[in-house]
């Protein structure tokens, strides 16, 4: 399994046109092909960097990995807070949205996802 965590993202609901702003964690288990560590922020950043919403975000972070390497799994987790929850309507202050895309064995294998979802929550 490869993890990087703490990926942080800021982006710009579009909706609202206000930031929301958080860490991605992505994780993938190789099948003959592997990325640069650097290169996944970066993915996470080229999809952040326009008008958004979180889901999706997670969805084409998730996709992106699995076209390009075809891992034999994907597990994609944010965690962001959003300013138009903050500002707007419910006003709720410490609010944070989490949001998860599976593929591959992370889809299928509870006992794999467990491994992975363990691995995000150390510290």
């Amino acid at each position: 399994v490869v993890l990087v965590r703490d990926i942080e993202f800021h982006s710009l609901c579009e909706h609202h046109v206000l930031p929301f702003f958080g860490k991605v964690h992505v994780a993938y288990l190789p099948g003959e092909k592997i990325i640069g560590l650097s290169k996944i922020p970066r993915i996470v950043d080229l999809y952040a960097r326009r008008l958004q919403v979180q889901e999706r975000i997670t969805e084409q972070v998730a996709d992106a990995l699995m076209k390009l390497l075809e891992p034999r799994g994907v597990l994609v987790i944010a965690e962001a807070r959003h300013l138009c929850m903050a500002m707007r309507g419910v006003e709720k202050q410490h609010s944070a949205t989490a949001t998860r895309a599976l593929r591959g064995v992370y889809a299928h294998d509870a006992m794999a996802r467990q491994e992975v979802l363990a691995m995000v929550r150390e510290k």
